[in-house]
């Protein structure tokens, strides 16, 4: 996962203060200050923290730092159950929905969320990576804590996250990943939860969530992506992603690949858990296009839903929806004879909001429509191209794009040429994006030499593109920025947009 997503650079010589009673020091204090009013691309107070409070945040993202990154996976889950062991197994205080896959997990949990809201239970939700702060990858009642209660939590974990590293040897330290996981689950069993959603952060069997036993796990479509740790075999990547099949779980799946269902099944068949497949006991049985959305009639495990608006672009989400539809019914038991409340699920699906997922930042009114989707691998592009040519007819879209070193950028690019018409290549703040020279070369072999151009500096490239869709009129044009869920959430930032 993309720890350099975390908006908090220039951050790294703040340290935690040393005594969690006493106000933040004034040198904490005075580095905030200063990098909300000189900073290039300064990190905001969120509305509802204090300066102080957001400094102590920001020391607290420093000190995590230091550990290893999110882009680092060891196969052990013997720290992050040595963690929670001492933390008197939080994760077991609450029924689990488990998410994996390769696209489409983070708006299927918000999704889960708002039923599971609806309906009257408390909700957590821990999702990853974030898009401006890491307050958003944990959120209550479909709101994410705030920056205080963020230090709070790592302050509740600390003591133990430090006995289980002056016990680990010659082995390595808890990742950034497991102490973050360590604290959803103690604000989840704090709050307390009636229903905790939780959202792999890599792979599915070794991951760091996968302590938590759930009672429902959901796949999501599988393609390739984090090759460098999950490799190039589409099966193998299933067989990992499978490992959050539990016994007596019910494993929901997404359509897939025939050879990648045989995989899944194999995995519900060999631990003795139910299954319900998209396409066969769920799934969207009509789907129509809806002024900022789309409506859908969803076929249900406990009966058929209609009428269902869903303020999201992209057929991709309206699986999603049948998906977290689907996922629900099994985590409460709802059946034919005792289905959900139809006017919940309505309800619930209408308020649906998922950030720099082809998130609308800027709206016409004579200028061109500025868009976010935190698209980052080939399947993900292609979800995007398909919904940007049929959802929003274009008559001219100008691509900006920074994307990771480590993505398949060819294919990425091979994916959104039907959809743009130009490209502007530029980098985002993290250290792992690729050069814009590099991949502007690339581009120019997809694209061609006169669709391609290049700024380097994220904010201009931005101008530079409305300036180019704008040469195609005043109505029908419009800005896509993406590539990375890094390169979505500084165009939040840019359009200020708080932490959701």
């Amino acid at each position: 996962m993309n720890s350099s997503g975390d908006g908090t650079e220039g951050a790294d010589e703040v340290r935690v203060p040393s005594n969690g009673d006493k106000p933040v020091d004034e040198a904490v204090i005075s580095h905030v200050l200063d990098a909300i009013r000189g900073a290039e691309s300064p990190d905001v107070v969120p509305a509802q923290s204090s300066v102080a409070g957001f400094a102590e945040f920001l020391a607290v993202e420093a000190e995590l730092d230091r550990r290893w990154p999110e882009t680092v996976m060891e196969p052990s889950l013997d720290r992050i159950r040595a963690l929670v062991d001492l933390m008197g197994e939080p994760e077991r205080g609450y029924p689990v929905v488990h998410l994996t896959g390769t696209n489409g997990k983070t708006s299927t949990a918000r999704m889960v969320e708002a039923i599971l809201g609806q309906i009257g239970l408390r909700t957590g939700r821990y999702t990853s990576p974030h898009l401006l702060l890491a307050t958003e990858r944990i959120s209550l009642d479909n709101r994410p804590i705030t920056p205080e209660r963020y230090v709070e939590l790592y302050r509740e974990v600390a003591p133990f996250v430090d006995l289980v590293d002056a016990g680990r040897g010659d082995r390595p330290a808890l990742s950034k990943f497991e102490v973050l996981t360590a604290m959803a689950f103690a604000a989840f069993a704090d709050a307390p939860v009636e229903a905790a959603i939780i959202e792999v952060g890599l792979g599915g069997r070794w991951d760091a969530t996968n302590v938590a036993d759930a009672q429902v796990a959901v796949v999501t479509p599988i393609g390739l992506d984090h090759a460098a740790y999950l490799g190039n075999d589409l099966l193998e990547i299933a067989r990992e992603k499978a490992g959050i099949i539990k016994p007596g779980s019910v494993a929901v799946l997404a359509a897939q690949d025939p050879a990648v269902a045989q995989v899944l099944l194999e995995r519900v068949a060999g631990v003795d858990a139910q299954v319900a497949r998209e396409g066969a006991e769920f799934g969207v049985r009509e789907r129509e296009l809806a002024v900022g959305g789309q409506r859908l009639a969803l076929q249900g495990l406990s009966g058929r839903y209609d009428e269902i608006v869903l303020p999201l672009h992209g057929e991709h989400q309206a699986s999603n929806a049948a998906l977290a539809l689907a996922a629900v019914e099994a985590l409460v038991g709802a059946g034919p004879q005792q289905p959900l409340d139809p006017d919940a699920v309505r309800a619930a699906f209408a308020s649906v909001q998922s950030p720099g997922r082809l998130e609308r930042l800027r709206g016409g009114g004579g200028a061109p429509v500025v868009l976010a989707d935190a698209a980052h691998n080939p399947h993900g592009a292609r979800a995007l191209a398909a919904a940007l040519t049929s959802e929003f007819r274009f008559t001219r879209l100008v691509a900006v794009l920074s994307v990771l070193t480590d993505k398949d950028v060819r294919g990425l690019l091979a994916e959104l040429e039907p959809a743009a018409h130009e490209v502007v290549i530029t980098a985002n703040s993290s250290p792992r994006a690729m050069d814009p020279d590099q991949l502007a070369a690339i581009a120019v072999e997809v694209f061609g030499s006169d669709r391609v151009s290049v700024e380097p500096v994220f904010g201009e490239a931005i101008e530079q593109a409305v300036e180019l869709a704008e040469e195609g009129g005043d109505s029908g044009v419009g800005v896509i920025i993406t590539g990375s869920v890094v390169t979505a959430g500084e165009a939040r930032r840019l359009f200020g947009k708080e932490p959701s």
